[in-house]
Order: structure tokens, then sequence, then C-alpha cells
């Protein structure tokens, strides 16, 4: 409150007598005896009248003599005017809105609370029921909220009550008063951190020793689908040269991507101790003039091995020339799903002394998968993965993270295009509407409690921007974030300087590493791309345990008509 002075003018009244008046009192500049006798006289009368004077005018002195703020620190006076009763009533109502939002987070906290307290009642209900001596026990119902997701919710309710308080007071302004006073509303909440999403445990089963024999080459062949699909092609072609203990010649950048640009290539044979894999070129030395597949044995039966009569020319075309197509189980010509293959079922199948073999495509292969998948994969050796980003794309992807996201963020990976109708015919759909994405990616940012989303994505702007729209917590904006293109902030500068910036694969590559470096990573089920990441994440122990498919356990909540 400002400090206003009292200016201690004295109101000169004189009294007025009637000049009708034939009572007047004379009195003399002497006669003080007889005008103190009178004053008493007329104090004694009329005494309740000056006390009704004087106490409103002792309240008045008191208001502006005493120093109020002083006293009272957190006094302040509020000037009501139409500018002030607007903001007023701005501050009610996104405290109101808050309010709301608290009240609906805080009755789904109890509701998921409150399936888990009917649950355990009615097993322990019917556990006291059963004999003494009975080993049966009720433990179908699991915790609909852990411990550690309920100190979360809780936590952020809390933090959520110090914003609404802070909205209501952020009208009060006197100077710094109404901002200190905001400032320190409840505790200070800086300290309190609660991590539900930890990292998930890397355990590794058992691996086998990758020795091959001299002069024994496996040739890589993988044609289905994008980048995504031939690198878990090529992992299971890794097993297999492991398995008849053969050396995996990879494919020629003329025939299929250039692998040398997207994964680190020297590192596996670092990883492994010895010469495991060469490059095409390294195989037309060592062979010269006779590039020939001795023996071309077909895994996938129909159609054989995925080469087809333009591949077969493609082939021929580096030089190479080869026998038959052969299948190993010509009966999956008539089954409609691939056949689960273990160890057993391979090695009668493929074992040959023949220099060279080729097996094709191997992306639909279900061969010991578990296995193949496990963190690390199924190869015993020295580095946390094999197949890896070269190591160009992944400092690229550190500057990246450095300069846009820091070391708390979300990655998403939202497949649009193409995957409309690719997820609708399948048992499960898989892609959902935009307001059903972004209910279902805010949950996880509530648990992850992390301030920005980096999105890897091939949507349309309009959904994108719909996205970010319906992005909101506790009524504010999460900023999804896309890569941008190549700019002068010098983050991607390796890239541009060694001419490999603007290559589709490279970027694609990129996009996974920036994802498989999040704290916590939502992929699109169905996607190769998705689980490229996943995997990449397990092999590093990045893994979270929020870590999950968008909406996973859910169903689009409208599904258009097949054609």
């Amino acid at each position: 409150m400002d400090r206003e002075s009292y200016n201690g003018e004295e109101d000169e009244r004189g009294n007025f007598i009637s000049p009708n008046s034939t009572n007047q009192i004379h009195r003399s500049t002497f006669e003080i005896g007889k005008f103190k006798t009178c004053f008493v006289r007329d104090f004694t009368s009329n005494k309740k009248y000056l006390f009704a004077i004087c106490i409103p005018l002792l309240l008045i002195f008191i208001v502006y003599s005493v120093d109020l703020p002083h006293i009272f620190p957190t006094f302040s006076t509020v000037h009501v005017n139409s500018h002030g009763s607007n903001r007023m009533q701005e501050s009610e109502l996104q405290a109101l809105y808050l309010l709301r939002n608290q009240q609906l987070a805080l009755f789904n906290l109890w509701n998921r609370t409150l399936t888990y307290s009917k649950c355990n009642s009615s097993n322990s209900n019917l556990n006291s029921s059963l004999d003494s001596n009975s080993t049966h026990q009720i433990d179908d119902c699991s915790p609909s909220i852990s411990f550690d997701d309920f100190r979360s919710a809780l936590l952020n309710q809390i933090k959520l009550n110090k914003e609404i308080q802070q909205t209501l007071l952020s009208v009060h302004h006197a100077g710094n008063t109404s901002e200190s006073v905001a400032e320190n509303v409840g505790p200070a909440l800086g300290s309190f951190s609660l991590n539900t999403c930890q990292k998930a445990d890397r355990t590794v089963g058992r691996t086998i020793e990758w020795k091959p024999k001299a002069n024994r080459y496996l040739f890589t062949i993988c044609l289905s689908g994008q980048m995504s699909n031939h690198l878990i092609c090529l992992q299971k072609h890794m097993f297999f040269a492991a398995l008849l203990n053969r050396i995996l010649v990879f494919p020629s950048p003329k025939f299929d991507y250039h692998y040398s640009h997207i994964i680190d290539f020297n590192q596996i044979n670092k990883c492994f101790g010895r010469k495991v894999v060469i490059s095409f070129e390294e195989f037309v030395e060592i062979k010269k003039n006779h590039l020939h597949i001795d023996r071309f044995i077909c895994y996938i039966a129909v159609p054989p091995c995925f080469v087809d009569n333009e591949h077969v020319k493609r082939l021929k075309s580096l030089g190479l020339s080869m026998g038959k197509l052969e299948a190993a189980w010509p009966e999956d010509a008539k089954s409609e799903e691939a056949k689960k293959r273990v160890i057993g079922d391979i090695m009668p199948k493929f074992s040959c002394d023949d220099e060279v073999l080729a097996i094709g495509d191997m992306f639909y292969a279900n061969v010991e998968e578990e296995w193949v998948m496990q963190p690390g994969g199924p190869l015993a050796h020295k580095c946390q993965t094999v197949i890896q980003p070269s190591q160009l794309i992944v400092l690229t992807a550190q500057r990246f993270v450095q300069t846009f996201l820091g070391v708390n963020y979300i990655a998403l990976h939202f497949r649009r295009h193409g995957f409309l109708k690719f997820c609708n015919v399948k048992k499960e759909s898989c892609f959902f509407p935009v307001p059903q994405a972004a209910e279902c990616i805010l949950r996880v940012v509530e648990r992850a409690n992390a301030p920005v989303i980096y999105l890897s994505t091939d949507a349309a702007e309009s959904e994108t921007d719909l996205l970010q729209a319906l992005t909101m917590r506790n009524s504010k904006t999460i900023p999804l974030v896309k890569r941008p293109g190549h700019s002068s902030s010098k983050w991607d500068a390796l890239l541009y300087r060694n001419h490999i910036s603007g290559d589709d694969q490279v970027e694609a590559m990129l996009d996974k590493t920036i994802c498989a470096m999040s704290n916590v990573f939502i992929g699109s089920s169905g996607s190769t791309f998705t689980e490229d990441i996943f995997r990449l994440r397990k092999d590093w122990g990045s893994a979270s345990v929020c870590d999950e498919y968008m909406c996973q356990g859910e169903q689009p909540d409208f599904i258009a008509d097949t054609e």
C-alpha cells in the first residue's frame, strides 16, 4: 500500500448564533471560572455525541499514521478498476479450468486405485472361506496402478495445485510483493523428483561363436521392403553365417542400399575380433574372374528366395553367375504362414561344402525368433550391438539432441503414410485418429514427465498441426520437435562435409538414432522402422519400462470400412 500523509489541518469553524436568539451568552476574556464550569457541564451532558465524533477521527488517524506494509509484509491494496477486474476474472476462469483438470485427474486416479481395492477385498473374502490347508490362491487381479505411478500422479497434482494458487495471486500486483508471495506458495517442489520410467533390464541369453572357415561364403540377398526390413534380413543372414561357419558377403550398392553410408561396417569385424564380413568389392577382388554362386538354396519357397527374373538379371549384371534355385522345404509353397524353425531344422538343409552359398531373402524367416532378437543378438561379440548406425550418424544425432532436445525427451515414431490401409486389413487396426493418439501420448508424458517430444513422422502437416494443438499438459503446450533441414546451426555439419547429407536412408537412420537415444520411446505397431528402434534401445541399454506402442492394448475408436 502506498502510504498517504495526513495534512493535519484543523477546521476553523465559528459558533454561529442566530441574531434572533434571546439567550445570548456574553463571555469576557477574564471569566475563566465561569467558562470552565460551563464546559464541564456541557461535556457531561453531551459526551455521547463527542465520542461518536472522536472515535472515527481516531481510526482515520491510525490508518494514515501507521506503516501497515511494514507490519504486515503481505498486505497490499487492490486497486479495483476495469482493467484489474478483467484480469481478476481471467485468472479466476483459468484457475477454474485447472481445478477441473485436477478433479478429472484425481477422479481417474481414484478409479484406478478403487479397482485394485475391490479386487483385493474380494480375494481376501474368498481366500478366507477356503480351507486353511488348501493351496489355492486367487491372484488373478493385478494392480491397476503401481505404487511409483501413484506417487508420480500425486506429485503432479501437488504441482498443479501450486500453479492454481499462483494463477489466483498473479492478479494482485503491488511492486514485487505479490510476485514473492506467488513464488513461495507451498513447499519448494524443485527438489521433488520421481522417475517412474527407469531403464529396462538388459538380459542376454545364450550366444554362439562366429568362427568362419576360410574361403566359405554366404552371399547376402535382401529384397523386401525398405531399409528397416533389409537390416532385419541382414541380422538373420549373420545368424545363418555363424551357424554354417561362413563369411558373410555384403551386397553391392548397385543391387541394394549403400550400407557403408548407414552402418558401421568396419566395426562389425572389430566386435568379433576376426574377419566375419566383407564388402562386395572385396569379394570381387578375392574371386577375380570367377564370380559364381555355387549353391542357391531358398529358405522361402514361394516366390523362390524372393528372387524374380528382374532380380536375377540385376545379379548377372554384376558379373555373377548362378545355378538353379532350389527350395529347402518345397511343402512350404502350400502354406500361407511361415513355419517356425529351429537350429535342428536348419543344419541338415543348408550345411554344404560349396564355396559360395546363397539362401535368398530372410526377412520373413521365422528361425529361433526370441534368440535372434534378444539384446545384443544371438552371437558372441565384444560390442553392445553389431548392426548400429555409423559414427558420423551417431555424432550428428548427439549434436541434434544437444541443440534442440536436452537430456529429458520422449521420442515418437508416428507412422501415417500408407498405414491406414495396411492397418485396417489386420485383425486389430493400428491406425488411430489423431485425438485418440494425442490422449495416448499424454498418458506416457504424464509418467515420463518430459518437457519435449521428438517427432519422427511421415504424416501430413495437417495431421501434425492437429496433434500439436492437442498435445497439452496442465494448459501448457508440449512442443513436438521435428528434425529440420540443413541449416547454419551446424549440428549436421558432419553429414554435409562427408557428402551424405540429403541421403534418404542416412536421414532415416539419423531419425532412428535420435529416437533410440531418448528417455522413453513410443512406436507404431506393425512398423519395422519402430522395431529397429526397439532393437537399438535394447542393445544400447537405453530401453525404458515406459516404452510402448502408441495406444498399446487399445483399438481405434473409429475404423473405416475396407474397400
